[in-house]
C-alpha cells in the first residue's frame, strides 16, 4: 500500500476495532443489568451492530483483527474473549463493567466465568490449552483459585497488533535479525535463488512447507541467496544462530511457538545457520526445533541436517566460478577493475560476493584517500584481509617476517624454496588457461614436506615464502585438530582447508608425524578410523590448491603413500661451521649494538640455527640490563643457559677464547 493508503487503513482499522469492542461492552452491560434485575435494560441498541457493518465497509483491506481471526481459526466466541481481554487495555469502561458483571468489586478483570456467562456462542473447549487462545499465547492466565475465575489478560504484542502497530515480539529480539539483500547475486547463485522463489510459490496455498537446506562452504553466500528469494517474494527473512536455540525441551517449545505465532503475524520466515554449531547435543535439540516448527523455514550450513520427518529441498551452493567473480568486480569496481586489475586476485582468492563487495569499498575508500600503491597491490591487500576471519578462529596467523637474505641453506634446498613460489604463482595458468584442471583434481595440491632437526629454519623457511608472495601464513594447533571422538578429526580439518581455500594461505603443519604418521595394520576399530583420517586428509591435500607445509623432526615417521603425494620435499641440514658463522653474522638486527664479536669463534659452538636465535636473544636482554653493547661476554653466559636446555655442556672447543 502507498503511505497514504497505509493511513487511511490505520484510521479504518482503529474505528473497526472501537466498533468491535463496543459490540463486547454492549453484551457486558446487558449481563451486568440481568445480573442486577434491570430488565429495563435489556433491550439491545441496534445502532452498535450498525456501526461495526459501517467501519467494516470502510476498510481498504480486512481489519486487523478478521486477518487475526482467520490466521488462527478463531470462533465467534474465541474472538469476543480475545475483545474482552482487549478492552481493558484500551477501554477505561471494560473494568467497572466486568467488576458489575460478575457482582465482585474486586474482580474488576475478564474470566472465562465472566465470557462463558456474558458472551454469545459461548462453548466450553475455548478454554483448552490446544485451542487457539492458549495455544497461541494470544490471551494469558493468571493466577486464581480456578480456571475459570483466574483473571485474562491479552498478550501484549496481540494487542499492538489488532492497533494496526507492527513490530517484532520483543521475546524474539537478541534471538533473531532481519537479513537484507544487499549485493548483486553472482548468475550461479541467482538461479538457486529463484528454485527457492519457485519452491515457495507452488506451495503459497499449502500449510505444510518444505524444509529448504542451503548447504556450502561460505555461509554469508548462504544467507544473501535466501534475504535475495525473500525478497524478490515481499517476505521478511530473520536469522536465527543454532547455537541460540534452547537445549532445554520446554523453552525450545515455547520458542517455537512464539515464532510460529509472530511468522504469520508479520509476515516473516526463519533461517537457521547451522554452520558454528559443533556439539552433537547441540545438534540434536536443533534438530528437533527444526522438525517442531512449522511456515518458511531455511536451514544453511556446510552439511545438511538429517530431518526425518520433514519435507525438505536440499540446494548445493558452490562458490562462484572464475568467470562469475570477475564480473562480480568489476560491478563493485567499476571502470577501476579493468586493463586487467583483478586477473590475479582472481586466480589466488576465491570470494564470495560479499567478500569482493566488502574488498572493493576498502579499495575505493583506500583511492579516496590518496593511497599511492598500485592498484593490483591495494587489491591483494584487500583479499587478503576478507580471506582472514574464518581461518584466524581455527588457526595462529603468523606474521611473515624473514626474507630470503635471513635464510641460510645450501644452493640446492634455495633453488627448491623459490621453485615452490613459482609454483604458486602459475598454478591459474597451468591449472586453468593451460587445461590440466579439467582431467580431474588429482594430484593439483600444492604440497610440500620440510624436514629436518629442530631449529634447522623449516619455520623461517615458511615465513620466506609467505613474504615472497604476499600471502598469510597461518600455523595449525594439532591438539584443536586430532580428537579422540570419531570423526571430529576430519571435521576439524575440513573446517581448516575449507577456510582456507578463499585466501589460498599457507598452512603450516608443525610437527606432522603427529597427523600424518603410518597407517597402522588393522586390529581393532581404533586403527580403522586412525587409517580414514590419514586417507581423509590425503585427499583433502591433493585437491587444496593452496600451499600446505609440512613440518617433521622424524621423516621416517611419515606414511609411504603421504610421501609419495608431496610435490616438494626439502631437506633441512644441520648447518656446518660455515653456515653457523653466517647466521652469526646476521642474527643481530641492524639497531641491536654489538661489540668484539667473533662470528668465526661463535660458529664452533655446535647447535643449529634455532639456538643461535635464543643464544642472541638471551645476549641482548643480559647487555641491556648492564647498559652495555652485546659482547662475547654475554653470548657465552647465554650459551650456556642454551646448552643446559638441551642438556649439552659446550666443549672448550667450542667456546674456549670467547672471552
Amino acid at each position: 500500500m502507498t503511505d497514504a493508503a497505509t493511513t487511511n487503513w490505520h484510521e479504518a482499522n482503529q474505528r473497526y476495532l472501537s466498533a468491535a469492542l463496543a459490540v463486547v461492552r454492549e453484551a457486558l452491560t446487558q449481563h451486568a443489568a440481568r445480573a442486577h434485575g434491570e430488565i429495563g435494560a435489556l433491550a439491545s441498541s441496534e445502532e452498535v451492530p450498525l456501526t461495526l457493518r459501517r467501519a467494516a465497509e470502510a476498510l481498504p483491506i480486512p481489519a486487523a483483527l478478521e486477518t487475526l481471526c482467520a490466521t488462527f481459526a478463531l470462533s465467534p466466541f474465541e474472538r469476543d474473549v480475545l475483545l474482552l481481554c482487549a478492552g481493558m487495555e484500551l477501554d477505561a469502561s471494560f473494568a467497572p463493567l466486568c467488576a458489575a458483571a460478575q457482582g465482585d468489586a474486586r474482580r474488576a478483570y475478564p474470566t472465562f466465568s465472566l465470557a462463558l456467562a456474558a458472551l454469545p456462542e459461548a462453548h466450553w473447549s475455548a478454554l483448552a490449552p490446544a485451542a487457539p487462545l492458549r495455544r497461541w499465547r494470544l490471551i494469558e492466565v493468571g493466577a486464581g483459585e480456578a480456571l475459570t475465575v483466574s483473571p485474562l489478560r491479552i498478550d501484549e504484542r496481540i494487542m499492538h497488533y489488532l492497533a494496526g502497530v507492527p513490530y517484532l515480539d520483543e521475546r524474539l529480539r537478541g534471538l533473531v535479525e532481519p537479513l537484507h539483500a544487499r549485493h548483486d547475486l553472482p548468475p550461479s547463485h541467482r538461479t538457486l535463488m529463484q528454485r527457492m522463489v519457485a519452491c515457495w510459490s507452488r506451495r503459497a496455498q499449502d500449510t505444510v512447507w518444505p524444509v529448504l537446506q542451503l548447504c556450502g562452504s561460505e555461509p554469508v553466500s548462504l544467507r544473501a541467496i535466501t534475504a535475495a528469494a525473500g525478497a524478490a517474494v515481499g517476505l521478511q527473512v530473520h536469522l536465527l544462530h543454532a547455537a541460540d536455540v534452547p537445549m532445554a525441551a520446554a523453552e525450545r517449545e515455547a520458542l517455537a511457538c512464539l515464532w510460529e505465532r509472530e511468522a504469520v503475524l508479520s509476515n516473516i520466515a526463519l533461517l537457521v545457520d547451522c554452520d558454528a554449531l559443533e556439539s552433537q547435543d547441540h545438534m540434536r535439540a536443533v534438530r528437533a526445533f527444526v522438525e517442531r516448527v512449522q511456515g518458511m523455514l531455511i536451514v544453511v550450513g556446510r552439511e545438511p541436517l538429517y530431518l526425518p520427518t520433514r519435507l525438505t529441498l536440499r540446494l548445493d551452493v558452490p562458490q562462484p566460478s572464475v568467470v562469475e567473480q570477475r564480473g562480480l568486480w568489476q560491478r563493485a569496481l567499476g571502470v577501476a577493475a579493468l586493463n586487467g586489475q583483478v586477473e590475479a586476485v582472481v586466480a589466488q582468492f576465491h570470494l564470495g560476493s560479499h567478500g569482493i563487495y566488502s574488498a572493493s569499498a576498502a579499495v575505493l575508500a583506500d583511492l579516496a584517500q590518496g593511497r599511492e600503491e598500485p592498484l593490483g597491490v591495494q587489491l591483494w591487500d584487500a583479499c587478503r584481509v576478507q580471506a582472514r576471519p574464518r581461518l584466524d578462529d581455527l588457526a595462529q596467523r603468523l606474521e611473515p617476517g624473514a626474507t630470503w637474505e635471513d635464510l641460510v641453506l645450501p644452493d640446492t634446498q634455495c633453488q627448491i624454496l623459490r621453485e615452490i613460489v613459482v609454483h604458486v604463482r602459475q598454478c591459474a595458468r597451468v591449472y586453468e588457461t593451460w587445461g590440466f584442471a579439467a582431467r580431474g583434481g588429482r594430484g593439483l595440491g600444492l604440497s610440500a614436506l620440510f624436514a629436518g632437526a629442530s631449529g634447522t629454519g623449516k619455520t623461517m623457511a615458511a615465513e620466506v615464502l609467505a613474504s615472497a608472495l604476499r600471502l598469510d601464513l597461518y600455523r595449525i594447533d594439532l591438539s584443536q585438530v586430532v580428537s579422540k571422538y570419531i570423526g571430529e578429526t576430519e571435521k576439524n580439518l575440513r573446517r581448516v582447508f575449507d577456510a582456507a581455500e578463499a585466501g589460498g594461505a599457507i598452512l603450516l603443519f608443525d610437527e606432522a608425524e603427529a597427523l600424518f604418521g603410518k597407517r597402522s595394520e588393522v586390529k581393532d576399530s581404533h586403527d580403522r578410523y586412525a587409517n580414514i583420517e590419514i586417507s581423509y586428509l590425503l585427499q583433502r591435500m591433493e585437491a587444496y590448491r593452496g600451499l600446505a607445509i609440512l613440518t617433521t623432526n622424524m621423516k621416517s615417521a611419515l606414511d609411504s603413500a603421504f610421501l609419495r603425494r608431496l610435490r616438494f620435499v626439502v631437506q633441512f641440514p644441520f648447518p656446518d661451521t660455515a653456515q653457523r658463522a653466517a647466521i652469526w653474522c646476521r642474527i643481530f638486527p641492524a639497531d641491536t649494538p654489538t661489540e668484539g664479536l667473533d662470528a668465526e669463534k661463535l660458529a664452533r659452538l655446535n647447535v643449529a640455527g634455532g639456538n643461535i636465535r635464543n643464544i642472541a636473544l638471551y645476549a641482548a636482554f643480559l647487555a641491556a640490563d648492564t647498559g652495555e653493547p652485546v659482547r662475547m661476554t654475554h653470548l657465552l653466559r647465554a650459551a650456556r643457559v642454551e646448552c643446559a636446555k638441551l642438556e649439552k655442556p659446550p666443549t672448550e672447543a667450542e667456546i674456549g677464547g670467547w672471552v
